[in-house]
């Protein structure tokens, strides 16, 4: 796999195990109206999300300056932009989340239940507190989430004017280059990745950021804070579509699996009535006229073929009976000699 394909199952990861392993929780504590379990389940959520949410940011910001190299720096980057280098750039990652997503274990910030008690996350109004929360907050937001996201930004809009300046100088010359524009289809495909992460975490991000600052008891109702966390859970489920949407030949091999899994989904063409011929597509109509034009000219052909043969037949009958003695001869046959 090239380096964009191992960051993308890197994310892609992460979106199946955080929904995997701590949203069902989530759920059920939706159901019973209250947060299930103690304090165990609290940092076990807390914790998990607050590291897959970092890393799934991190990824993202790595994809994007990835992107940035190699469009718009290649012959100077392109020697370090491998497989190796990629491999590192990942598990630095998960590194970074799970390390710094680790301090509140050790007294730097804690996990503690949202406002509308339904899931948990850092405790933002510990900047309140205490110099250590305020410190892990402040970093938090500065180092672990404007950082990225401006990383992000920037990066993605730098791609897209290198791209799109690019395909408007070849369009100008009547030039076609596939390549070009298989990198402008990436280009675009990871373009609203990111802007679809950081649109779904924004509200969130700044919910929680004016929560920091804020002293008294409650300064905005439950639904305040539910619908901007359920918004940025969202951003685990529409990266497979953005993929599947972007990346044709992911498409062809997702279609080849599900059919060998139900072969029913391809359809039966055998045996179909001349009446729902047209409900099929146009491309399937043109394929089955082509295959009956040549089918009806090789039939033709057979059928003239044997007709010759069939007369010459009947002709030589002809001949033997009307010269059963000297039927080779031609004086005794004049009308041979005019067939």
């Amino acid at each position: 796999m090239v380096g964009s394909e191992l960051l993308c199952v890197n994310l892609a990861v992460v979106d199946f195990l955080c929904c995997i392993c701590f949203y069902p929780l989530s759920i059920l504590s939706s159901f019973h109206h209250g947060w299930l379990g103690e304090n165990i389940t609290c940092v076990y959520y807390g914790l998990g999300c607050y590291i897959f949410g970092l890393c799934g940011m991190f990824t993202i910001a790595a994809i994007s300056m990835i992107r940035y190299l190699k469009t718009c720096h290649r012959s100077v980057y392109a020697v370090w932009l491998k497989g190796a280098n990629i491999n590192i750039v990942c598990c630095s990652t998960w590194l970074i989340a799970a390390v710094w997503s680790s301090f509140p274990l050790f007294g730097w910030g804690k996990y503690v239940p949202e406002p509308y008690g339904l899931s948990c996350t850092v405790a933002w109004r510990g900047y309140h507190t205490s110099a250590k929360d305020a410190f892990y907050v402040i970093c938090s937001f500065a180092c672990f989430t404007m950082v990225p996201i401006l990383l992000i930004v920037v990066s993605q809009c730098q791609i897209l004017y290198k791209v799109s300046r690019f395909s408007h100088l070849l369009s100008a010359r009547h030039i076609c280059n596939n390549r070009r524009y298989a990198e402008k289809q990436l280009s675009v495909m990871f373009f609203c990745i990111s802007l679809g992460f950081v649109i779904a975490w924004a509200p969130y991000t700044i919910v929680s950021f004016l929560f920091i600052f804020h002293k008294g008891s409650q300064y905005m109702a439950p639904e305040g804070f539910v619908f901007p966390a359920l918004f940025a859970k969202s951003s685990h489920i529409y990266n497979p579509f953005i993929y599947f949407y972007f990346n044709k030949p992911f498409q062809k091999e997702l279609r080849c699996l599900l059919l060998s899994f139900w072969p029913k989904l391809g359809g039966n063409q055998v045996g179909v009535d001349i009446a729902e011929v047209h409900q099929y597509p146009i491309h399937i109509q043109l394929q089955e006229r082509g295959c009956v034009q040549k089918k009806n000219v090789d039939l033709s052909r057979v059928i003239t073929h044997s007709k010759s043969k069939g007369k010459g037949k009947e002709k030589d009958a002809r001949q033997q009976q009307s010269c059963p003695e000297q039927a080779g001869d031609s004086e005794e046959c004049p009308h041979h000699l005019g067939q």
